[in-house]
């Protein structure tokens, strides 16, 4: 049932932003990028050209990007660009892949040497940067042999977790300020106040998909991943799934959000195969019978996807980063955000459980 969701999900799917080159459309890239890989099915394949060839043109420029920009969410995508150049050798997939590069190699830093999030987010370090821009900067400077850029990566991760943990609950707060000027930063410490469970998911897949990339150069990085995995496991919620606010069952309204659980299934998944972690065999199908339900009318959705969250000014208003903020974003059902960490969770199931 879940391939045929998936399938008929790709096949529906519209780019997210009206065709720009944008984070959310490489979520779904990513996800049929791992299902290609641990299944050779050609359909995936075949799904991953038709939505990514309509944003890449025939010289690699990209749809709606603009480097200038320094948004760091928008080098996501970039991770199937070098699978579609892996498999095809064609000139633009690089020539695309060069262009995000590029943005890394000027991208606006914090004092600390870690990137901005992005350009109208200045001395602020968020954890879903850290999945969306070091991955693909890695593998992009393995590809092209730069052994420092794949170093300064690391030293950038290494440095991210130090400023945004929180050492007595072990686990990292959404965002960090160097320069303590945002009103949600803690005037001290300059983090943010609430542990927000899908920032914490973007970190997750970011250090076991970097673990899996470097190989021994990931020691420095190896205990604090196994500790973060251990901790996620422990607030797993006797129903399988994790909370929106991960460590606040007391909080009223609180929820099992899925964009969350599918994320912590991949990584914890991911993490097994490297010797990181030890989840219990029914995980992921425990995740795969409670996300995805069916609809009105026929067929199924997954459900119960936060929409998006984030800090500081928004659309009119100011996202102050408490627990109960978090709450009152709306929730979704068939988001990008949560369908394509779904994808990469299933992909990595399958092989597993044959």
């Amino acid at each position: 049932m879940l391939n045929d969701y998936i399938d008929d999900y790709v096949t529906r799917y519209q780019p997210y932003k009206g065709g720009a080159w944008c984070y959310e459309d490489g979520c779904i890239y990513r996800g049929l990028e791992l299902l290609h890989r641990e299944t050779g099915e050609a359909r995936w394949l075949d799904h991953l050209h038709r939505l990514a060839d309509a944003q890449i043109g025939a010289d690699g420029s990209l749809s709606g990007y603009n480097l200038s920009d320094y948004n760091i969410d928008n080098v996501l995508p970039g991770r199937a660009l070098l699978y579609l150049h892996e498999l095809t050798g064609e000139a633009r997939y690089r020539t695309a892949a060069d262009l995000l590069a590029r943005q890394l190699a000027t991208h606006p830093r914090t004092r600390s040497g870690v990137y901005w999030h992005k350009l109208r987010y200045p001395w602020q370090i968020w954890l879903d940067g850290i999945y969306m821009g070091q991955p693909f900067r890695i593998a992009h400077a393995q590809l092209t042999g730069q052994h420092e850029a794949v170093q300064d990566s690391l030293r950038q991760i290494d440095t991210a977790l130090q400023v945004l943990l929180d050492p007595a609950n072990g686990l990292y707060r959404h965002a960090y300020d160097e320069a303590r000027e945002q009103p949600w930063a803690d005037k001290t410490t300059g983090q943010s106040p609430a542990f927000w469970a899908r920032a914490i998911g973007w970190l997750a897949m970011a250090l076991v998909d970097v673990a899996d990339l470097v190989g021994d150069d990931f020691a420095p990085l190896r205990g604090r991943t196994e500790d973060l995995l251990d901790r996620i496991q422990a607030l797993r919620q006797p129903g399988g799934l994790w909370l929106q606010v991960i460590d606040r069952p007391d909080l009223a309204g609180n929820y099992q959000e899925t964009s969350t659980s599918a994320m912590f299934t991949y990584a914890l998944l991911r993490g097994a195969r490297l010797g990181l972690s030890a989840p219990p065999k029914e995980l992921a199908q425990t995740l795969m019978s409670q996300v995805v339900q069916p609809k009105a009318g026929g067929g199924f959705e997954m459900v119960e996807i936060c929409e998006v969250a984030g800090l500081g000014m928004f659309e009119g208003r100011f996202r102050d980063g408490s627990a109960e903020y978090y709450l009152t974003e709306r929730r979704v059902a068939d988001d990008a955000k949560g369908v394509g960490p779904l994808m990469m969770a299933a992909a990595l199931a399958g092989r597993d459980a044959a």
